[in-house]
């Protein structure tokens, strides 16, 4: 027996519990008993992370979703990856996630509060939607995702100068403000045709909301669309008395292929003309004065044109007479120095059966006799104080811009427009520009905009009560307008910048975006010095014919330039495409037109509507659809008079007569095409 002695060395000895003290062999099993049991609440501690984690992942999986920290990814059915999106601006706080139902939510980033939120909805059986949104609410920093394309392609967004099918993407963008401008004068801005809407090969679709400050960047080098919402530094407002704290929103939906996923989409989202424009502008060409005399018109001049089209056996939608009718920019009456007789003349057409129509936009320069009164009215858009009018510069002088979300401003407009019907029989009228790069960079409406872009729809408004000849050059969430829609100005060139090339996928994007009724600007383009491959005075003569061969197989014609201007040969070849198009075309889109009141389906169709399987209907940039039936490949390369032609899986006839029934796609190559000569392949029953 032993005694403990607490204390040591002379401290008070006490009765205790008799230990045992451990031999040497003891002590390695004592140390193994520890690290066993340290072993096993590491395991359970582990187990419980595990299970934890489990848990977790399950909360941030919704439907075909997950959602990470960084971003999140989409799956298709077959489990394949159709969309990653990264959070650039912020992480989230995972931590603070919830799942209730449907709705995915999170209340911080490890910046501060947010609202974040992924809700999923199914619109049909075969496809998921997810409506994603991201709202700052302690700071006014900007929301920022990243989207990667990698392999898929992508179409939509807006018209540009240097258009191409599918997007083609390159160098490194900033994000920047989303809003229409004039792209013949800002080659490197988005286009007067634009719509927050984007669809991708994988059947993905993206919508931004109307809401969103929104932003658009690139960067081709990670294969990177950059969607930002923000207020510092923009054209965006915030809504009075709210704070400047940024939110991103937007829907992304999941279908079983492309052509399906955006017939669901146009449905739900876009709005849809209510009426078709008059027949007459389906079937016969508008001849405007533009291209061929520019600003150096008037009466006598305008007589000729008109005569001349009858002489040369050319029918006739409308005549469009074109700036410059007016003495001063901003005025509504003709200048008798050019026009000495307008109402006669106005008679002298109507005998000989024209429709005329009449340039008319949105500015009053500062020498117009209109410009005092429009100022005393306060009908101009203002400087943000509102006290002053904001004064613009556009392609004809400095002026004011009208406010067109001012009630007073749209009467004294319209009422202008409608007192030119009453006095000259005029039927309608050109609405140019309507961008937003034609406003102030700080400005003040009668009605708040916190969208620059609603300017645009504003403007467009205008031409309601003209719609069945009227012609838009500008449009965002101008579907439901139900007038024809007009690419911005063509250079006479044969490329992708504003070109003859250009044609395609300009008319295909802007489809895309829900607009049917394409005008597909003027044949042969508009001639501007340096910028017309030719003579220098008219577009190249080839180039010509093959702008006059693909202008036929698009839902209207438009000359300016005729074609007596160059030779017997080129009119005869005229004549025979007009006829083309009145006999083949034109029923053919007009019955088209009157199901996309219904559909909002494309009238001008991109090869993978109808091959969605077939990777290169994809890339496919030089042929269309007319509907599902008609398939044009015209040549777009100059001094050729063969092409390479990609033929959908189909029973198809040439427009010589043969016949190709293949059950699969089919190339072929250095297809034969005289100059006179368009291939269209039509499909057989």
């Amino acid at each position: 027996m032993y005694q403990v002695v607490p204390g040591g060395a002379g401290g008070t000895i006490t009765d205790g519990m008799p230990i045992k003290k451990i031999d040497k062999d003891s002590r390695p099993l004592v140390g193994a008993g520890v690290i066993g049991a340290i072993l096993v609440i590491a395991a359970v501690t582990a187990w419980c992370y595990y299970i934890a984690s489990l848990r977790k992942a399950d909360l941030l999986k919704t439907e075909l979703l997950d959602l990470n920290k960084d971003g999140f990814l989409i799956r298709n059915q077959a489990g394949g990856i159709v969309l990653k999106m990264g959070f650039r601006s912020g992480t989230l706080d995972l931590d603070s996630c919830s799942k209730e139902g449907v709705i995915l939510r999170c209340s911080h980033s490890f910046a501060g509060k947010v609202n974040f939120f992924i809700m999923t909805v199914k619109p049909k059986e075969t496809v998921v939607c997810y409506r994603v949104r991201w709202e700052e609410l302690e700071s006014d920093r900007p929301v920022e995702h990243a989207m990667s394309y990698n392999e898929s392609h992508w179409y939509g967004g807006a018209e540009t100068a240097v258009q191409h099918w599918p997007i083609a993407i390159s160098g490194q963008q900033a994000p920047k403000p989303f809003v229409t401008s004039d792209v013949y004068s800002n080659r490197h801005d988005f286009g007067g045709i634009l719509e927050r809407y984007w669809l991708s090969s994988n059947a993905t679709a993206i919508k931004i909301n109307d809401s969103v400050p929104f932003h658009l960047g690139w960067n081709d080098t990670e294969k990177t669309m950059y969607f930002q919402a923000r207020y510092q530094d923009s054209p965006y407002k915030p809504a009075p008395g709210r704070p400047p704290f940024a939110e991103l929103s937007y829907r992304v939906c999941v279908g079983p292929d492309v052509t399906s996923i955006h017939k669901v989409m146009v449905r739900r989202y876009f709005p849809k003309p209510n009426k078709v424009p008059a027949k007459e502008m389906f079937q016969h060409p508008i001849w405007s004065t533009w291209a061929l005399h520019k600003t150096d018109i008037n009466q006598e001049k305008f007589l000729t044109y008109a005569e001349n089209i009858r002489k040369h056996g050319f029918n006739c939608s409308h005549l469009e007479l074109d700036d410059r009718y007016t003495s001063q920019y901003g005025e509504f009456e003709f200048d008798t120095q050019k026009f000495p007789n307008a109402s006669a003349m106005f008679q002298k057409l109507k005998a000989d059966g024209f429709l005329v129509s009449l340039w008319t936009h949105p500015f009053v320069n500062y020498d117009s006799a209109n410009f005092g009164p429009c100022v005393q009215k306060g009908l101009f858009v203002m400087e943000p104080t509102g006290q002053l009018p904001a004064l613009v510069k556009w392609w004809n002088g400095i002026g004011g811009i009208l406010d067109f979300t001012n009630p007073e401003a749209r009467n004294w407009f319209t009422s202008h427009l409608r007192s030119l019907r009453h006095k000259y029989g005029v039927s309608s009228f050109k609405l140019d520009a309507g961008e937003t790069n034609y406003l102030p960079w700080q400005f003040r409406t009668r009605v708040h905009l916190p969208d620059p872009s609603t300017f645009t729809r504003r403007y467009t408004e205008m031409a309601i009560p003209f719609n069945e000849h009227a012609e838009l050059r500008s449009g965002y969430s101008s579907q439901n307008i139900s007038c024809f829609f007009r690419l911005i100005d063509r250079d006479s060139v044969w490329g992708y910048e504003l070109g003859l090339k250009s044609l395609i996928p300009t008319v295909l994007t802007i489809s895309i975006l829900g607009y049917q009724f394409i005008l597909p600007d003027m044949i042969g383009g508009n001639a501007y010095p340096n910028r017309t491959d030719g003579n220098g005075k008219l577009p190249d003569r080839e180039l010509y014919i093959r702008w006059l061969e693909l202008s036929a197989f698009m839902p209207s014609m438009q000359f300016s330039i005729p074609p007596w201007e160059y030779d017997d040969e080129v009119v005869a070849i005229a004549q025979r495409f007009t006829e083309l198009h009145e006999t083949l075309v034109a029923p053919r889109v007009i019955e088209l037109a009157g199901e996309v009141l219904d559909t909002g389906d494309p009238i001008i169709r991109p090869l993978w509507w109808i091959a969605t399987s077939d990777e290169t209907a994809y890339r496919v940039d030089s042929q269309f659809l007319i509907g599902d039936d008609l398939m044009v490949a015209p040549v777009l390369e100059p001094g050729k008079q063969e092409r390479d032609i990609y033929l959908p899986a189909g029973r198809w006839k040439s427009y010589k007569g043969e016949r190709f029934d293949n059950k699969e796609p089919i190339h072929l190559t250095d297809y034969p095409v005289d100059l006179d000569e368009i291939a269209y392949f039509e499909w057989v029953q």
